[in-house]
């Protein structure tokens, strides 16, 4: 088999990944049949993942609700951190205004995202 071709043999190979995942552990030779076995499902399946179930990029609307929640923050506090007012944080996570390339850069350096989301490529 050189790829998945459908959702059957896909729920299979996963079925077949979760008895090995019984099996083979740290300690398993990497030349046992069983661990070559899941190494192989296990590129086969994520080839099939990649073009079927996709996971896109966050958006910096997604990333900044996250970090928020991650960090305890309210949206006041937010942008306390970042230098900004509470009404342009309010704007940028309603989706209604972008950064400026300057609090892009804050936001980037202060909440440890990557410029490529706060910039949006």
């Amino acid at each position: 088999m050189t790829r998945i071709e459908s959702e059957t043999q896909y729920n299979s190979a996963m079925q077949r990944i979760n008895e090995l995942l019984d099996v083979v552990n740290d300690n398993t030779p990497e030349d046992d049949v069983r661990s070559v076995e899941l190494v192989l499902l296990s590129n086969l399946v994520a080839d099939y993942e990649d073009i079927h179930y996709p996971i896109s990029k966050p958006t910096l609307i997604e990333v900044l609700k996250l970090r928020m929640y991650e960090l305890g923050l309210s949206q006041c506090a937010l942008a306390a951190m970042l230098g900004m007012n509470q009404s342009k944080i309010s704007e940028i996570i309603s989706g209604k205004s972008e950064p400026t390339l300057k609090q892009a850069r804050k936001m980037a350096q202060k909440l440890n995202i990557s410029p490529a989301i706060v910039l949006g490529v």
